[in-house]
């Protein structure tokens, strides 16, 4: 078998038509995910797959946006969240409450919700579309209609997650006249074709030959991915002058210390007395110093 590709984002077009495609494949990068939280399996498989899904929808964004897919629910997965940067950098967790059984997307999660946030940074507004997950199989089928409802651009998403590898393919069609009017319903029908080894397992290159051979597609040149977690010391001290000096004073006066630990990556971030006093000296936030007997 051909070598496969590795965290890669590998964008293609169809020739002389509206539809253009991406594929991804994640190792390294999914597997610094999976080193940071031990999840069931079929906990890991969705949030591998809601992963790929991140990587492939925020290409799909014209600004420099970084995109949060979230899904939050009353089932037994009841969160899953998964953030893309513009630069290609990915993070994400899951939550999961008692056994978890495979089933269908609308099963694991239960009366749920999808959001997909766009944050373009630097201050500007965030754009949030949310739509309420009812009969859906899959996350795939979750997110086509997502994109039917809110965007309402006909796109298609296979995906696929394992102990070692996820990855995903979009097609989508672009809002332009088409030159080939049945050139959606085809190149659908045959990426349709496509099966979860054959996803996880081929080069990028091989997989859209085999797809789509009888078309003309235009393949660029491979982006990497790679996990990277956006939280730092200097974003959790915002949050602690956000709390205020009493009540992050209250946490060192029970605790000794006040400590953070991101979710996403499991870095933990310590702060003790001296920390907090130049943290709360250093901003024009009014206090009172504790008291010493």
């Amino acid at each position: 078998m051909p070598q496969r590709d590795g965290d890669t984002l590998n964008r293609f077009i169809f020739e002389d038509t509206n539809v253009r495609g991406e594929v991804v494949h994640l190792d390294a990068t999914w597997q610094a995910v999976l080193e940071r939280h031990r999840y069931p399996p079929v906990v890991r498989d969705l949030l591998g797959e809601a992963l790929a899904a991140a990587a492939l929808l925020v290409t799909t964004i014209k600004s420099s946006s970084s995109l949060t897919l979230q899904i939050q629910g009353d089932g037994p997965v009841n969160m899953i969240v998964v953030q893309a940067g513009a630069n290609q950098t990915l993070r994400g967790l899951a939550r999961w409450k008692g056994p978890v059984v495979a089933g269908p997307l609308r099963q694991l999660v239960g009366s749920a919700r999808l959001a997909i946030t766009l944050d373009p940074g630097e201050g500007r507004e965030r754009y949030q579309g949310i739509v309420g997950l009812e009969a859906e199989d899959s996350l795939a089928e979750a997110l086509e209609t997502y994109f039917q409802r809110s965007e309402q651009l006909d796109t298609r998403l296979w995906l696929a997650a394992n102990d070692q590898r996820a990855a995903g393919m979009l097609i989508q069609a672009l809002p332009d006249t088409l030159a080939d009017s049945d050139v959606w319903k085809r190149t659908v029908h045959l990426g349709a074709t496509v099966t979860d080894d054959e996803l996880l397992e081929l080069p990028h290159r091989e997989l859209l030959r085999r797809l789509f051979h009888e078309e003309d597609v235009r393949v660029f040149n491979a982006r990497p991915v790679s996990f990277r977690c956006s939280c730092s010391r200097e974003r959790i001290e915002l949050m602690l002058r956000g709390l205020g000096y009493d009540e992050v004073r209250q946490i060192i006066d029970e605790e000794g210390e006040v400590g953070v630990t991101c979710e996403f990556c499991n870095q933990r971030y310590a702060f003790d007395p001296v920390d907090v006093e130049q943290l709360f000296a250093a901003c024009d936030q009014p206090r009172v110093p504790p008291t010493r007997h």
